[in-house]
C-alpha cells in the first residue's frame, strides 16, 4: 500500500505545476483522493477533493479557478494541475487516501512558487 508522489519544484508567479500521485496496493476506483499542503509554520490544509468515479469534485476557496484535481482509475493515477501559482501556494503538498479506515499520505512534494 503506497502513495508515491511526483512534480513540483520551482516556479515564478503566474506558472504551473502539475502534481502526480501514484497508487499501489489499493483498489484504487473505490477511494476518493485528497490533495493537502502544508506551508511552513501552518497547519496542513486541504486543496482538493475528487470522489471515487471522479465525478465530484471540491476546491478550497484560494484553489478555485486555478487548480484542477483528475484521475485516472484505468492508471492508478491522481493529479492535481495548478496554473495561476501565487506565492502564497508555497507549501509541501501531499496526496491522500483513506482505504478500510486507514489514512494513507505521500510522501510530499515541494512547491515554492518565488520569482
Amino acid at each position: 500500500v503506497l502513495l508515491v508522489q511526483s512534480g513540483g519544484g520551482l516556479v515564478q508567479p503566474g506558472g504551473s505545476l502539475r502534481l502526480s500521485c501514484a497508487a499501489s496496493g489499493f483498489t484504487f476506483s473505490r477511494l476518493d483522493i485528497s490533495w493537502y499542503r502544508q506551508a511552513p509554520g501552518k497547519e496542513r490544509e486541504l486543496v482538493a477533493f475528487i470522489s471515487k468515479v471522479g465525478g465530484y469534485t471540491n476546491y478550497a476557496d484560494s484553489v478555485k479557478g486555478r487548480f484542477t484535481i483528475s484521475r485516472d482509475n484505468a492508471k492508478n493515477m491522481a493529479y492535481l494541475q495548478m496554473n495561476s501559482l501565487k506565492p502564497e501556494d508555497t507549501a509541501v503538498y501531499y496526496c491522500k487516501v483513506v482505504s478500510a479506515g486507514l489514512v494513507y499520505w505521500g510522501q510530499g512534494t515541494q512547491v515554492t512558487v518565488s520569482s
